[in-house]
């Protein structure tokens, strides 16, 4: 059993107003991903999303399911998979098909897919796979989305430090999906604003991953309510759990990037509620 799995139950915004520093850790914060030899998932009760890790090494790591939390044959059986290579290269193998994922590409996993096999080209340089997966009501076809397939925005300007490239990876403008939307924004040199102006998402969840960020750097990462707010500091290759009442945004202490994933009541890209600074408290 290659699985490592943690549960993270909902909380309503009243709870979290009374939670102190690491009662908001323990809820809201995944810091222990991207763990070499091992398949990691968290299982949130928000839209049912779950966030993890593959990291294979010397030995490929194989999909399975999780008895306790899904009750299925199969990971797959009812759930589509999102996969973003933040690594080394390597091939993820679906039901007997195999896809070559370098760095910052991404493989959608539609629902039926049984034997998904995650393995890197090179064991010094391991292929470290993000994975999001949602409940799926339909069966959607197997897809590469390679730098060439990705939809691009550039936004922020760098008077207001928030000049970033957003790289639109498994959105349906580029793949067709039940709910599950993943991808990639990476800051701009002297920018170290995420998300500006913060939003909420009150039809869907959303999970910040943050990489490419200094041993000694931190994310300052906003959450709560608009007139409650509640930050916490994150590290390399972790990630925050932004339940659907909660704002989310950030401030670095130098360059990073981060993989945003969703699902939830629509496909809507911009269905989001705005808040700027002067609206939060």
């Amino acid at each position: 059993m290659n699985n490592k799995i943690d549960c993270r139950y909902a909380i309503g915004k009243k709870e979290a107003n009374a939670y102190n520093t690491n009662e908001l850790r323990e809820a809201f914060l995944a810091e222990s991903l991207m763990t070499p030899g091992k398949v990691v998932w968290i299982y949130t009760h928000y839209e049912r999303f779950m966030l993890g890790s593959a990291v294979p090494t010397t030995t490929p790591l194989t999909l399975e399911t999780i008895e306790d939390q899904l009750k299925m044959p199969f990971f797959t059986a009812r759930r589509e998979v999102g996969v973003i290579n933040i690594g080394g290269p390597g091939t993820v193998e679906v039901a007997g098909v195999s896809y070559d994922l370098g760095n910052e590409e991404a493989l959608y996993i539609g629902k039926g897919n049984d034997n998904v096999v995650f393995s890197s080209k090179d064991a010094n340089n391991p292929a470290k796979y993000y994975l999001n997966s949602a409940p799926a009501h339909h069966s959607y076809p197997c897809k590469k989305i390679g730098e060439l397939e990705a939809n691009v925005l550039n936004l922020g300007s760098q008077s207001t430090s928030n000049e970033r490239d957003i790289k639109q990876l498994i959105i349906n403008s580029v793949v067709d999906t039940c709910q599950l939307q993943m991808g990639l924004t990476r800051l701009k040199n002297g920018s170290v604003w995420n998300t500006m102006p913060a939003h909420q998402h009150d039809r869907r969840n959303e999970v910040y991953f943050y990489f490419d960020l200094g041993d000694d750097k931190r994310v300052c990462h906003f959450m709560g309510e608009p007139h409650e707010t509640r930050h916490l500091f994150v590290a390399n290759e972790q990630a925050v759990i932004s339940p659907p009442w909660s704002i989310h945004c950030g401030v670095g202490t130098g360059s990073y990037a981060f993989i945003w994933g969703m699902a939830g009541e629509n496909l809507d890209y911009d269905d989001m509620d705005k808040f700027p600074p002067s609206a939060l408290r």
